[in-house]
């Protein structure tokens, strides 16, 4: 995070007005984070306001005094439990956001400690867990007080919930090491990404209010005045630091963190002690790579001084150690404006809003787009009429908070309507196509409007093309969406049929040559025709995908080819049919997995009046659809078994997987739900493997998978 570039050139009455506006914000998110275990504002945002407050102390000295936010730590303990006052006072890091400002904590401490700047210093590396700090103090090695860091000072007693964490010991295994007198240890209690959507189905269960976040969930649990209540969250603590101590018995935090393990408490495995600011920075890039595989969260990494003795010469400063710092992560949801809403059109005439927004690091990755989805969500409600973002809308101007939830497209969580302008008008959803401009329509029961002109559309042409050269189903190399757009602009390719066309109209023997336009060469041109050539003959299920039949997807072509075996049984069977038949007689009725909307769909798109009936002609004259082979299945402990991967594969592809998978008479899906029977999960197995425990699915590893594969070769 770069230091805001605010200057305020000496007018000390703007930047005093600034910092009484910051107070108020930054007070009212350290009561909302602490005490109600609800924040207001994003770690991210919280963090770029403290900066900047920061800043403008230091430029203004005049302006500090002694109830400068800048000073404290955390927030004033609730009046609800009793207040304790910590031996050794629980302090907050500062902060590194760039790679430059650990350069500069290496340095400030070899200054400090006056050694020699070339010197190699030791650090330790631990997660910074996004949970809730929590204070054990141990005499003799029984637990007498738990509390919450609170504003540093002082905190909350809650001892008696912390002794119903498993995780934590009530009294220390201390047999043949030898334990201060008194002692603190010092964590993070959380909750697991995994046990927090099983506590959110639970809640949702019992017509309960859902949980945000783990953090939150956490801090909840932990400040119940019911123990009982907090016995019922699954909560974890990692012990990760020394407060007060009776003795100096351990010399180092690499020690220390030993020491606890033996003691009886869970230590973070991704700790580790190494030299040099290079080894922090490769660390970083490491964890932060790992981050969304992790089953907790986490915000960034601590460094700390690894030797005590130093960590004693370096001291704190009002707020802060000298000898740790916070690496930051990349905030994971960001603030930023939206510019404009732009509407794109799909293969099948879906109008798609989408948010072009003022550029933002989240999470790592420079955003500036976000799905809007349709009409309804730009209103402020979801598919079903239910109210989101408390059924706020959002419109060009605003400004927003975004996220990217593991890591996939971004998305607008929420809208900040205190800074909506006056002038603000709410977004008018086009009834007219933006491309071609004929009438848009709305069917009833979906949440889409769609141009009404089909393939006489160029953005629905265009992008019909591109569906069906795509990886799953023509598959034609070199032929990639800029491409497609260049050829259709050049009018070389109009319809799909045409790509067959290309070399015959712009080889090497035509007047118009595809190898002398700019970009281009004779080998390159070659290579495409090749491309195009080597894809002439295609199987039955792949060529149904390929069509872009609205709501026929990969697994809904595979079930059609697999039934009627042949392109013209297909075509046939579904041509008879008419499109306001709704009778359950029809061949296609018989399918299983084949819906009314499919059915309508497919009958559509086969009619005699359908504008694709001529295109088809025209594709099957430079194509030969291949029949669907029945394949051979054996009798296994598979058969009849869903069966979904995850992760990835060491010793055969996906498709291989797959295709074993069905050999053995299982059905293959690409999403866990409560009818999957098994689950094989690779390496960096994510999400899917989650919620594969929540269904209580049974999960096999590779080598497991593997083997039944071979007891059936």
């Amino acid at each position: 995070m770069k230091t805001p570039n605010i200057k305020y050139n000496n007018d000390v009455s703007s930047a005093e007005k600034r910092l009484s506006h910051l107070t108020k914000i930054l007070k009212n998110a350290q009561e909302s984070y602490y005490n109600d275990d609800d924040p207001s504002i994003s770690d991210g945002e919280y963090d770029k306001l403290l900066l900047e407050y920061k800043n403008i102390e230091k430029e203004f000295p005049s302006l500090l005094d002694s109830g400068s936010l800048s000073q404290k730590v955390g927030a004033k303990p609730s009046s609800k439990f009793k207040k304790v006052s910590h031996q050794k006072a629980m302090l907050s890091l500062s902060n590194a956001f760039e790679e430059n400002d650990l350069a500069e904590f290496d340095l400030r401490i070899k200054k400090f400690l006056n050694i020699d700047l070339k010197e190699t210093l030791e650090y330790t590396v631990e997660p910074k867990i996004d949970g809730v700090s929590l204070s054990l103090l141990y005499e003799d090695g029984n637990l007498i007080r738990a509390a919450t860091r609170g504003d540093g000072q002082e905190g909350e007693d809650v001892t008696q919930n912390a002794l119903v964490i498993q995780e934590i010991p009530s009294k220390l295994n201390f047999s043949g090491v030898k334990i201060p007198q008194s002692f603190e240890v010092r964590g993070e209690v959380f909750i697991t990404k995994h046990d927090f959507n099983l506590l959110n189905i639970s809640q949702e269960k019992n017509n309960l209010k859902l949980f945000a976040n783990p953090r939150n969930a956490a801090a909840g649990a932990l400040r119940q005045l019911d123990s009982e209540i907090t016995k019922k969250r699954p909560l974890k603590f990692y012990a990760y630091s020394l407060g007060h101590c009776s003795h100096d018995i351990f010399t180092s935090q690499k020690d220390f963190l030993e020491n606890l393990a033996v003691f009886g408490f869970l230590v973070n495995d991704l700790s580790q002690t190494v030299s040099g600011v290079p080894s922090l920075i490769e660390i970083y890039k490491d964890i932060l790579e790992k981050r969304a595989s992790l089953n907790y969260d986490i915000d960034g990494l601590v460094y700390k001084v690894n030797d005590f003795l130093l960590q004693s010469r370096l001291g704190e400063r009002s707020n802060t150690p000298r000898w740790a710092i916070a690496h930051k992560f990349p905030a994971e949801e960001a603030y930023t404006t939206i510019e404009d809403i732009e509407i794109q059109v799909g293969r099948t005439g879906a109008l798609s809003p989408v948010a072009r927004l003022s550029p933002v690091n989240v999470g790592g990755v420079l955003v500036s787009s976000a799905t809007l989805h349709n009409e309804d969500y730009i209103k402020g409600f979801d598919s079903e009429g239910n109210k989101i973002r408390d059924g706020k809308d959002l419109r060009i101007g605003d400004f927003v908070r975004i996220y990217r939830a593991g890591d996939v497209i971004p998305k607008i969580e929420d809208v900040d309507i205190s800074k909506r302008s006056k002038e603000s008008k709410a977004y008018l959803f086009p009834r007219s196509c933006p491309s071609c401009g004929s009438n848009a329509v709305r069917e009833q029961d979906d949440a889409v409007w769609r141009c009404s002109a089909g393939l006489v559309c160029n953005e629905q042409a265009k992008e019909r093309i591109k569906h069906f050269v795509s990886k799953k189903a023509f598959n034609i190399d070199g032929l990639g969406d800029k491409i497609i757009d260049q050829f259709y602009e050049l009018g070389w390719i109009r319809f799909p049929h045409e790509i067959f066309l290309l070399e015959q109209k712009y080889g090497n023997s035509s007047y118009t040559k595809l190898s002398e336009r700019e970009g281009w060469g004779k080998l390159s041109a070659e290579n495409l025709f090749e491309s195009i050539n080597n894809k002439r003959k295609i199987g039955l299920a792949r060529f149904i995908f390929s069509l872009g039949i609205r709501h026929v997807g990969e697994n809904t072509a595979n079930l059609l080819a697999e039934y009627f075996t042949s392109f013209e049984k297909l075509s046939n069977s579904i041509s008879s049919c008419r499109f306001d038949d709704s009778s359950n007689d029809l061949e296609i009725h018989n399918i299983d997995g084949i819906g009314s909307k499919i059915a309508d769909s497919l009958i559509e798109f086969f009619s005699l009046s359908s504008s694709n009936s001529f295109l088809l002609g025209d594709i099957l004259n430079e194509v030969k659809v291949v029949d669907f082979e029945q394949l051979k299945t054996v009798v296994s402990t598979l058969t009849g078994k869903v069966i979904v991967f995850t992760g990835n594969l060491k010793s055969q592809t996906r498709q291989e997987a797959k295709a074993h998978a069905e050999r053995l008479g299982a059905k293959v899906s690409s999403s866990v739900s409560s009818k999957t029977n098994i689950l094989i999960a690779g390496e960096s197995s994510g999400t899917k493997l989650n919620k594969a425990k929540d269904f209580k699915v049974k999960v096999l590893s590779e080598k497991e998978w593997l083997s039944i594969v071979f007891e059936n070769e």
